[in-house]
């Protein structure tokens, strides 16, 4: 597919691009599903990947853990934040990989761009330098303990667009998860639904459009076109 750099003009109705960091920069949710699966397991709770994709995808560890916490009537560890990072970050380093295309549709984009995580600061930080896009973002990398409510509050979302001094409708967030999605069009946002990692099901674009998302994608390439299509035409409101 031949590689184009968008022109500016196209993109007047558009300020900022926002990027989720898991499922969407990187394909991790797989490898974290499974660590979180296994550490609640280990810990007297007993839970698929399968069931940790379908009840937390986009949500912060704070959140997920508050649920379980309230299920079990009693607290997880103290440490178990650290035990379900130990594990992704190992496996991590044996297999996370990039999205395919990533680098070329980054590459493509001309707007100004950050990411807004439900992760941790150390978790996006070594994912991102991992595969080698840290330094395409940095220091506009924003992680949602740095706002009271995670995804799918829009306060992550409202606050990377303070920090990037653009207003929230004109944003355009890509996001893969229902949480990110809705918290997004909470925040008065455009959002794209990508669909195009592993951990996506056949239903996945639907469920992205069910939720608020304007367009759906599962292949990166196409992502510089439709944001060019987007920025030229009315804001979607």
């Amino acid at each position: 597919m031949k590689k184009t750099r968008q022109n500016k003009s196209l993109n007047a109705n558009i300020d900022l691009v926002i990027f989720d960091c898991d499922g969407v920069l990187v394909d991790s949710e797989v490898i974290s599903c499974r660590a979180h699966a296994e550490t609640l397991t280990r810990h007297g709770y007993p839970i698929t990947p399968e069931q940790v994709f379908d009840r937390f995808l986009g949500q912060s560890m704070r959140k997920a853990t508050l649920e379980v916490e309230a299920e079990l009537g009693r607290p997880l560890p103290d440490d178990f934040h650290t035990q379900v990072y130990a594990e992704i970050f190992q496996l991590f380093a044996a297999s996370l990989e990039a999205t395919p295309h990533i680098d070329a549709a980054l590459a493509a984009i001309v707007l100004p761009v950050c990411v807004a995580s439900s992760g941790p600061p150390e978790k996006i930080s070594t994912s991102l330098n991992h595969v080698g896009l840290y330094d395409r973002f940095a220091p506009h990398v924003f992680s949602a303990v740095q706002v009271k409510n995670g995804k799918p509050a829009p306060d992550l979302f409202l606050f990377a667009a303070e920090q990037m001094r653009a207003s929230p409708a004109r944003c355009l967030v890509i996001e893969d998860s229902v949480a990110g999605v809705t918290g997004a069009r909470a925040a008065g946002m455009t959002v794209f639904g990508y669909h195009g990692g592993s951990h996506c099901r056949p239903n996945t674009a639907d469920t992205l459009r069910a939720a608020g998302a304007a367009a759906t994608f599962d292949d990166m390439r196409q992502l510089p076109d439709l944001i060019g299509r987007v920025g030229a035409a009315a804001p979607v409101t």
